[in-house]
Formats: C-alpha cells, structure tokens, sequence
C-alpha cells in the first residue's frame, strides 16, 4: 500500500492511466528519469549554442564572424570561455567591442 502510494505521488499530474495505475505509473517513472537525464546533457549543449548566437550578432554588426573570432582568440591565447565571452557581449557591448578591436 505505501509502495504504491509513493509510486502514485511521484506521477501526480499525468495523464489518463498513468497517473492512476500503478503499472503504467512504474513505467512513466521509467520514462521520465531517462528523459530527464538525457536532457540534463542536452540543455548544456542548448545554452553553448545560444551563447554562440549572441556573441555572432554583436560579432556581426562589428564586421567579424564568429568562427574567425574564436580562431583568433585562440591563437593570442586569449582564455576566456564562451559563456563570459556572450555575457560581455550581452551586457558590455563597448567592452566586448574593445575585445574584437584588439584581436
């Protein structure tokens, strides 16, 4: 009874049969930790895109592209990692500007 009970309360909030029985609830846990795994690696490839998307607009609008930046910033040695780079970007475009002149 509490077995089921816990299996029923993990699964509150699903739809049709899953949320009442405790079979198709077994399997919907199943389901769900392997999605949730799987799109816990996927968000980090998710968030690496949308800071590449970021820095390549400001990039852009400065007459640079961002596979010729990174290349370049790689060969001044420059160690700064994408995420810094996109929120400079973002939030401190005059210095991000800086950055691109000096490369």
């Amino acid at each position: 009874m509490k077995r089921r009970r816990n299996i029923l309360k993990k699964v509150k909030g699903y739809r049709f049969g899953r949320s009442k029985k405790e079979s198709a609830a077994r399997e919907a846990i199943v389901h769900a930790g392997k999605y949730a795994f799987a799109h816990r690696r996927d968000k980090k490839n998710d968030m690496r895109r949308m800071w590449q998307v970021k820095m390549g607009a400001v990039l852009r609008k400065n007459g640079m592209s961002y596979s010729k930046f990174m290349g370049a910033m790689n060969k001044k040695g420059i160690k700064i990692n994408r995420k810094m780079l996109a929120l400079l970007a973002e939030k401190h475009p005059e210095s991000f500007k800086r950055l691109v002149s000096y490369i």
